[in-house]
C-alpha cells in the first residue's frame, strides 16, 4: 500500500538550483511525486562558515519501506555528486526523510520522524508550504504551528520555484 512521505532537500555547493532539480527529477522517477515546495535560501546551521543553502520540501507516495527509501535517497545523493564530508558541512545535495506517513522508527541508521526537523526553520518553512495541516507524528501538532514557533525564521528567504521535468 503506498505511503505518503515528506523529504527535505538542500544544496550549498556548485549550481545549487541545478543540484536540487536533478535530485527532484531522480526522486520523481522512483517515487510518485505529489508536491514540491518553493525554493528557499537559508543560512547554514551548525557550521556557519560555509555558503548559504537552497532548500525545498517534497511530498511523494511510495511502496518502499523506510529503509529501502533511505537506500534510494542515498543512491540519488551519490548520483548527483555528494561525497562524504563532516557533520553539517557543505554538500552538493542532502536529502532527508522527514516523515513516513504517521509512523515512527528508531534504528541506528534512520529516525522517523527526523530527529532535528522541529528545530530547523529551513525544514519547517518549506514543509509548511506544502503540508501546513499535516500532524507531526510525535508532537501531535500541525506543521504550520511548529513552523510559527521555530527559531531562525529570519534566516529563511523565499527565492522562487524550482523548474523540474515535472513542471
Amino acid at each position: 500500500m503506498p505511503r505518503t512521505v515528506y523529504l527535505s532537500l538542500g544544496s550549498n555547493l556548485g549550481d545549487r538550483e541545478r543540484n536540487l532539480r536533478v535530485a527532484v527529477d531522480a526522486l520523481s522517477r522512483e517515487l510518485q511525486a505529489l508536491t514540491v515546495s518553493s525554493l528557499y535560501e537559508t543560512e547554514p546551521v551548525g557550521v556557519v562558515d560555509q555558503p548559504a543553502f537552497l532548500n525545498l520540501a517534497m511530498q511523494a507516495r511510495t511502496d518502499l519501506d523506510p529503509q529501502s527509501l533511505l537506500a534510494l535517497v542515498k543512491r540519488i545523493e551519490q548520483r548527483v555528486g555528494r561525497t562524504p564530508t563532516f557533520r553539517w558541512g557543505p554538500r552538493i545535495v542532502d536529502i532527508d526523510i522527514l516523515m513516513y506517513d504517521d509512523q515512527t522508527l528508531e534504528i541506528p541508521t534512520l529516525h522517523i520522524p527526523h530527529r532535528e526537523m522541529l528545530n530547523r526553520a529551513f525544514v519547517l518553512v518549506p514543509l509548511a508550504e506544502i503540508a501546513p495541516d499535516v500532524i507531526h507524528p510525535t508532537s501531535r501538532r500541525r506543521i504550520r504551528d511548529l513552523r510559527d514557533e521555530v527559531p531562525g525564521l529570519g534566516g529563511v528567504r523565499l527565492v522562487g520555484s524550482i523548474s523540474t521535468a515535472q513542471n
